[in-house]
C-alpha cells in the first residue's frame, strides 16, 4: 500500500461529506485540494499561500479560494497575517506538546473502547491491525520511513474509527492533521521503528485479550513515548532487548 493510499483518511472530507464535486460547494472542492497539498508537503509549513496561483490552477475565482482559506484557518492549519497574507501553519514546540497530550487521551479512550467490542467486531479490527503491523515491518525492512509513518497513522486510525464516535473521530482527524505539519520536515528520519513496532504488538495483544485497562494504558503510553522520541527527550531502546514494555509504566499500573 502506498503512502498516499494510507493517508487518504487524513486528507478526506469530514464525515458525511461527499468528495464528489457535484455534492459539495466549490469552496469545499478548493479546501479539499489545498488540504491535500498541505498534507503532502507541497505547501510547506511557513510557506505563503498564493491565492491567484491556486485559483488559476483550479480554474476558479478567488472567492472560493478565500472561503476555503478561512475554513482552513478555523481548523488551525493555516494562519492569516495582516498585510502579509495566509501561510501554512508552523507549530511551536508547546503546540506539539499540547497536541500530543490530547492525542494520548483520545488514543487511550479508543483503545479502551476497542477492547470491549463484541468478539466478531474485535476480530475484524484485529485482522486489520495485524495487516498494518506487517506493512510496518516491511517498510522498516525496506528503510521506507515515510511509508512506515503513514502505516503507523493508519494503525491508530483503525482503532479510532472502531469507536464509531463521529464527533471524536473528526476531532482526532483534525488533531493528527496539525501534528502532521510538524512531521513534514523530518519524515526521512528513523525514530525507532523497530521499538515502535514492538509497542504496536503489545497493543494488539491487549486488544486480543479484551483487556480495556491495559489497552488504554499501552496506547496512551505509546503516544507519550512517541512524543519523547520525536522531541529528543528519550533515546529509543535497543530493539535487541525485545519489546519496549509489555505492561504500563509504573505511574500507569493497571490490573490485568
Amino acid at each position: 500500500m502506498n503512502s498516499d493510499a494510507v493517508l487518504s483518511w487524513l486528507s478526506g472530507p469530514p464525515h458525511g461529506q461527499s468528495s464528489g464535486r457535484q455534492d459539495i460547494s466549490l469552496a469545499k472542492v478548493v479546501r479539499n485540494d489545498m488540504l491535500s497539498q498541505i498534507l503532502k508537503g507541497r505547501l510547506a509549513p511557513g510557506q505563503r499561500i498564493n491565492e491567484p496561483d491556486i485559483a488559476s490552477r483550479l480554474g476558479v475565482s478567488r472567492v472560493p479560494v478565500r472561503e476555503a482559506l478561512r475554513e482552513l484557518e478555523s481548523s488551525g492549519l493555516v494562519v492569516a497575517r495582516k498585510h502579509s497574507g495566509v501561510f501554512v501553519r508552523e507549530l511551536e514546540p508547546s503546540d506539539i506538546r499540547d497536541l500530543y497530550q490530547l492525542r494520548a487521551l483520545l488514543d487511550g479512550f479508543a483503545g479502551r473502547h476497542a477492547a470491549q467490542l463484541p468478539k466478531a467486531a474485535r476480530a475484524v479490527l484485529l485482522a486489520g491491525l495485524h495487516d498494518s503491523i506487517l506493512a510496518m515491518q516491511d517498510a522498516e525492512q525496506q528503510h521506507q520511513v515515510q511509508r512506515y509513518y503513514g502505516e503507523n497513522l493508519h494503525f491508530h486510525w483503525l482503532i479510532m474509527a472502531a469507536t464509531n464516535n463521529q464527533a471524536m473521530i473528526e476531532i482526532y482527524r483534525g488533531l493528527v492533521q496539525k501534528l502532521h505539519l510538524s512531521r513534514l520536515k523530518n519524515l526521512s528520519h528513523d525514530y525507532g521503528m523497530q521499538v515502535s513496532i514492538a509497542e504496536h504488538r503489545d497493543i494488539v495483544k491487549a486488544l486480543s485479550q479484551g483487556n480495556p485497562q491495559l489497552c488504554e494504558a499501552l496506547l496512551s503510553s505509546h503516544v507519550d513515548i512517541a512524543y519523547k522520541r520525536l522531541s529528543g527527550a528519550e533515546t529509543p531502546a535497543d530493539p535487541s532487548c525485545g519489546n519496549l514494555q509489555t505492561s504500563p509504566p509504573s505511574h500507569q499500573k493497571v490490573k490485568s
